[in-house]
């Protein structure tokens, strides 16, 4: 297994604070960068775990940590930071792009065309991404709920997508996907919309509905799609 190098980052965002954590290949290489975004709960052991694995895969991954230190441990305090965070999506957008260009800043980051994937919570900010900030070669939302793209957005996206749902997430129509799809390849965008035979959260062996044979075809289709789309 390929060593990776951790780190907690500081950032300025508006002159105020902000904190991500780094997961990188050891080496002298240079590697395409992926922005990896946390799931309700915060930037818990999931969440780094995840991005070590992508690190193992050769990519250089920053999380921004949207909480600020804060992890929630229960569903009530996930819903309540959730909240928060979605009526403050003006910062967190901010906090993101930050993100993203701190990674893009990085001498060993190449190509200079980003990689962005979310979870829960950070799916739909993935999704929001993908239609503000210029530079994006690759997104993957994974289970990203109320994302409600309109034409207009949906044609501002001009990174290839590929979207991975659930088809017994119960925060998530089937409608919705479906129109999400529909708003998209009207667009004219390249979208890839894949559903599992799942719960939502089916990646998080701790905190979601865990279906070991989904994660086990998604998780490489994602690796794969950022490959071959950050090159």
């Amino acid at each position: 297994m390929a060593v990776i190098q951790t780190e907690n980052i500081a950032l300025k965002v508006n002159g105020e604070e902000a904190w991500g954590y780094l997961a990188r290949p050891d080496d002298a290489e240079t590697h395409p960068g992926v922005v990896l975004i946390q799931e309700w709960w915060g930037v818990e052991p999931h969440i780094q775990d995840l991005a070590h694995k992508l690190a193992t895969e050769g990519f250089v991954v920053f999380v921004p940590d949207l909480y600020h230190g804060k992890i929630a441990t229960e569903p009530n305090d996930a819903q309540k930071m959730l909240m928060t965070t979605i009526q403050n999506m003006g910062l967190v957008i901010q906090e993101v792009s930050s993100a993203l260009d701190y990674v893009k800043a990085l001498p060993g980051v190449e190509p200079k065309k980003l990689g962005i994937m979310g979870f829960c919570l950070g799916g739909r900010i993935a999704w929001e991404m993908a239609s503000i900030y210029d530079g994006l070669g690759a997104v993957v939302p994974f289970y990203g709920g109320g994302y409600d793209p309109s034409p207009e957005q949906a044609a501002k996206i001009t990174a290839p997508v590929l979207a991975v749902y659930g088809e017994q997430d119960g925060s998530l129509p089937q409608e919705q996907i479906h129109k999400i799809e529909q708003t998209m390849k009207e667009a004219g965008r390249k979208v890839e919309i894949k559903v599992f035979p799942a719960g939502h959260a089916f990646l998080n062996p701790d905190h979601g509905m865990g279906h070991e044979e989904s994660a086990k075809i998604a998780w490489p289709m994602a690796i794969t799609f950022l490959k071959e789309n950050l090159k």
